[in-house]
């Protein structure tokens, strides 16, 4: 029992004061408790705004950081390219001297160039090659060229060793190697030593890529400045054609020809017909221009080109198309020389008389001259330098 100054307190007031002590406990609880979930909610909300000030934050450090190091960033990458440039040089190099050797290689079993043990392990150096285009059936047409405009024998070695000017018949192989065709080229080879063989086998379809083995082949051979292709029944004035070639020596990826720019036959069965006319545009255009096929000259560093890249240049159905496709992309010099097609007599002859004699003479209508081998001579009469032109040459 509660005492109050000494005396004590009745149990009925004890109970009042507990319930009035529970009474105002209710009233204090229920005034603070329903502020509890706002402090909460402010609380959490405070937090989230924290955390997205921190997250501002560091995302404006890590951009600072990023364009603080962009000027580095932009250094390496442009020392990548460059070393990405020097590697492809590089590899271009390495795969220029790989295609030499791999047609050097090739040269004992279908290059029937004789060449000095000394001289094995070098290129011959020459001033220009000229490579005539021949088939198995077309002896009686190189027949009618050695007794022409082509030297033969001591002629033609000396032609080379004094002139650098090297001749020869380019041919392949037949599609059944050492046969009766093959046995025939051999046998006037040993007589005259005048071909080029080439790993390849002869076809009129197949007149793009023996072009492109003969650029391959004969880059691998001779270190000439220009490399020449001609047909057989083309009539050629070497004094001319050797003194035009020096007028453009100094002048880096030169192609010299008779620069045309013929129609693209899409009609099956018609000669020349090219199967990928659709390439060219609509059908009645007409091809870019390049060098008709019966004579056209290149020099050093396209023959070269055309030598490392082998592989990847396409071939259309006409061998001066694709000559033409494969240098139209660069940087080269196209030289439209008229006088490396003239008609034959009696245009070459009356130019001659004029003092203008041509480089080549041929028959637009057959593509060379017509009957050449009945008419080669004639022509020769008519149109010819002279025996003497071609040594009087000062290169």
């Amino acid at each position: 029992m509660l005492k109050m100054r000494g005396k004590s307190v009745p149990g009925k007031i004890t109970l009042t004061l507990c319930i009035a002590s529970f009474l105002a406990g209710t009233l204090f609880t229920r005034n603070t408790w329903p502020y509890a979930p706002i402090l909460n909610e402010v609380h959490f909300k405070n937090h989230e705004q924290k955390m997205s000030l921190l997250s501002s934050k560091e995302c404006d450090r890590k951009r600072k950081l990023v364009e603080d190091n962009s000027g580095d960033i932009m250094g390496e990458v442009t020392k990548t390219h460059q070393a990405i440039q020097s590697l492809d040089k590089t590899i271009s190099t390495l795969e220029m001297e790989l295609e030499v050797a791999r047609v050097s290689l090739l040269g004992p079993k279908f290059i029937s160039e004789r060449m000095e043990a000394s001289n094995k392990t070098s290129l011959q150096k020459a001033f220009v090659v000229i490579g005539i285009n021949t088939a198995f059936s077309s002896k009686k047409r190189r027949d009618s060229l050695r007794e022409t405009w082509m030297p033969t024998g001591a002629k033609l070695n000396k032609l080379a060793k004094e002139k650098g000017i090297i001749i020869r018949f380019v041919i392949g192989h037949s599609a059944t190697p050492g046969g009766v065709l093959d046995q025939a080229i051999d046998m006037e080879e040993e007589k005259y030593q005048d071909f080029l063989r080439l790993n390849h086998v002869e076809g009129y379809h197949e007149l793009s890529t023996k072009t492109q083995l003969y650029f391959s082949t004969a880059v691998s051979i001779w270190d000439a400045e220009f490399y020449v292709k001609v047909d057989d029944d083309v009539h050629v004035n070497l004094g001319m054609l050797v003194t035009e070639l020096a007028r453009y020596r100094s002048k880096p990826r030169t192609y010299l020809g008779c620069m045309k720019s013929g129609p693209v036959l899409f009609q099956k069965g018609v000669r020349y017909h090219e199967p990928e006319y659709w390439k060219f545009g609509e059908e009645g255009n007409k091809y870019f221009r390049h060098a008709t096929g019966q004579i056209y000259a290149i020099s050093k560093d396209l023959a070269t080109y055309i030598s490392i890249n082998s592989g990847i240049l396409h071939r259309y159905a006409n061998e001066d198309v694709s000559l033409g496709s494969w240098l139209i992309g660069l940087d080269v010099q196209h030289i439209d020389d008229r006088s490396m097609c003239c008609g034959t007599p009696p245009d070459c002859e009356w130019k001659k008389q004029l003092g203008n004699v041509c480089v080549a003479a041929f028959d637009w209508s057959c593509s060379g001259i017509c009957k050449s081998v009945e008419r080669m001579k004639f022509v020769h009469n008519s149109c010819g330098e002279g025996e003497g032109a071609i040594w009087n040459v000062d290169l």
